[in-house]
């Protein structure tokens, strides 16, 4: 393991469950409670602020900036997908009972995208709160996270089907099965080489694919560390959570990989992201990991 600055910053209650992470168009870092179904803003000078979600519960899991300046969620809990401003407003838009949306991803198209782990759809979310449907070809596919690609599409894991998904604006959809069977394929991310990187959960490997198709697999040195989510770095490599292994792992453009442990036993490390000032994990323990390269 290599070494690197961590500091973990207190965010909630133990039990809030901290678990998606983004950088939101105000400076500040917005997370997901999944447990205590709510948002945080955590501000550059550090200020915390927690908005309950509503209407309340709700589970939220994965949250993203809009192309309207205001921070869009999913509410896997409850099938709608959250809106909030950078003020703190908030509004829903209602989804088909048992869509389960986990991820959500602004679309080239100025719409949010969002997964359907229950229903076998990804969906089509308007600013203006219009939804479009679009299902896939397989069952019990459990399409968990969703990215915008290079190619005017979104690209997609089907963490039970051990497949990668492309869809274009249309609706058009493509499958590509990752190599390494029962992968369990969960976190994914536009890279800055131009193409698509992802974790797989369940088989300790990254992935990456082109917009052509071309797979391939990075086994990790621990292959029980459990990767879950994953960002980009714009030096074409990666940075990524190892749920099962208490760290935050770094692969680069050779595929090279490092790990960094975090200071805290069993912190459960989820979502990541990347600012300027270094990269931030979500623990489901009550606090944000920031790393400092």
């Amino acid at each position: 393991m290599t070494t690197a600055e961590i500091r973990e910053i207190p965010l909630a209650a133990p039990g809030a469950g901290p678990y998606g992470i983004t950088a939101g168009p105000d400076g500040a870092l917005w997370l997901t409670l999944v447990h205590a179904g709510a948002i945080a803003r955590l501000a550059p000078d550090g200020g915390i602020r927690t908005y309950p979600l509503d209407p309340a519960g709700g589970r939220p899991l994965i949250i993203t900036t809009g192309p309207d300046g205001a921070l869009w969620f999913t509410r896997s809990g409850d099938d709608r997908i959250g809106r909030i401003s950078v003020d703190g407003e908030q509004r829903v838009v209602v989804l088909p009972t048992d869509t389960g949306p986990c991820g959500i991803a602004a679309g080239p198209d100025g719409a949010l995208w969002y997964a359907g782990m229950n229903s076998d759809t990804i969906g089509r979310v308007g600013t203006d709160g219009t939804v479009e449907v679009f299902p896939l070809p397989v069952t019990g596919g459990f399409a968990s996270m969703i990215t915008a690609g290079p190619d005017q599409a979104l690209w997609f894991t089907l963490n039970q089907a051990n497949a990668i998904g492309r869809i274009d604006l249309d609706g058009r959809v493509t499958l590509h099965p990752v190599p390494t069977a029962n992968a369990g394929p969960v976190g994914i991310t536009l890279g800055g080489d131009g193409a698509i990187w992802f974790v797989e959960i369940a088989a300790g490997q990254l992935g990456r694919i082109t917009p052509d198709g071309e797979m391939t697999e990075f086994p990790l040195p621990d292959r029980a560390a459990r990767p879950h989510a994953i960002v980009a770095d714009p030096d074409g490599g990666a940075w990524f959570t190892e749920w099962g292994a208490n760290r935050i792992g770094h692969i680069d453009g050779t595929g090279r990989i490092d790990g960094h442990d975090l200071p805290t036993p069993n912190a459960e490390p989820h979502g990541i992201t990347l600012t300027p000032q270094g990269v931030w994990a979500a623990l489901e323990i009550g606090a944000v990991a920031h790393l400092t390269p």
